[in-house]
């Protein structure tokens, strides 16, 4: 089992900020976490993106800003296959990497605010997406490093005013937690990360916070606004609809690759969940498409 793991960054001599490119390779990288900003942009790929409790799928284009020590990682999706193309660009930076109060000041109110609601995650959308993108496409390929250090300024200031988003954590139930309470919880979450689809253990998932079952579970649910129980069958889900509209499976299968031991308790979760059977949501998902196709 890997838990969540502290990454150590550290820039260059002559650099205050990081700018990096990575490959496939990066999406196997574990649930982690670490005290700078980070904004990624994914340039190739698809699959699960995971931040705090939040898990969504993610593309080609999905650009992020996550706050400090907010645990995350973007995994492949299996249709990918071993030799996927897949490519991010990330920048990473800690709030005074252009000296002390820098933000503070009366100018930059604006990229403050950012910075206070990235503690959430923050997926950005539509034109803001676009431009955004095309300016990190540039940023990481080259030029000086004042000129990367004013494009990243303009990047931030970019995102600051746009309303194109959307809050990762809505509740913040990760990001309004003490550095204790992250260290003891962010595991549990690496924790599910990895096992959701096989046999989850509340006594192993108790070990891991250093609790009693009972303890855990109340502590659990203050933390997350949810149960245990409630979050496994959510990654659950979120993943058998994936499966549902990228592929053409069997249900069942899709039922038991999900985690659900049982076909029948799938189909009155997903009913609860998406309001239809999975049958009746892979049908509408493929009309809904046709449709867009015609347009």
């Amino acid at each position: 089992m890997i838990k969540a793991s502290f990454e150590v960054l550290q820039p260059g001599n002559r650099q205050s900020f990081l700018v990096r490119r990575f490959d496939q390779w990066a999406f196997d990288g574990p649930y982690h976490f670490h005290p700078e900003y980070e904004l990624t942009f994914i340039t190739k790929g698809a699959g699960k993106r995971y931040v705090g409790s939040h898990m969504e799928d993610f593309a080609a284009g999905d650009l992020v800003l996550l706050g400090p020590n907010l645990p995350h990682c973007w995994k492949l999706g299996e249709l990918a296959g071993p030799q996927a193309e897949a490519g991010a660009i990330v920048i990473q930076f800690n709030e005074n990497f252009l000296g002390d109060d820098f933000f503070a000041k009366p100018e930059l109110q604006e990229i403050k605010k950012l910075f206070q609601r990235s503690a959430s995650g923050i997926s950005f959308k539509g034109f803001t997406q676009s431009a955004v993108n095309e300016k990190l496409d540039t940023l990481s390929s080259g030029g000086s490093n004042f000129d990367k250090m004013m494009a990243l300024l303009d990047i931030l200031q970019r995102l600051a005013v746009s309303n194109e988003f959307i809050l990762l954590d809505q509740n913040q139930s990760i990001a309004e937690r003490t550095p204790a309470e992250q260290e003891r919880i962010n595991p549990v979450f690496a924790y599910l990360v990895d096992n959701f689809r096989s046999q989850v253990s509340l006594d192993e998932a108790a070990g891991i916070a250093n609790m009693t079952p009972n303890a855990f579970c109340k502590y659990f649910k203050k933390i997350t606004r949810k149960t245990f129980m409630e979050t496994i069958i959510e990654y659950r889900l979120n993943y058998a609809t994936q499966q549902l509209v990228q592929t053409d499976k069997p249900i069942s299968e899709i039922s038991f690759e999900s985690g659900f031991g049982d076909v029948s308790h799938f189909y009155k979760m997903f009913k609860v969940k998406m309001r239809m059977s999975p049958l009746n949501y892979r049908k509408k998902f493929m009309r809904d498409l046709e449709s867009k196709l015609l347009v």
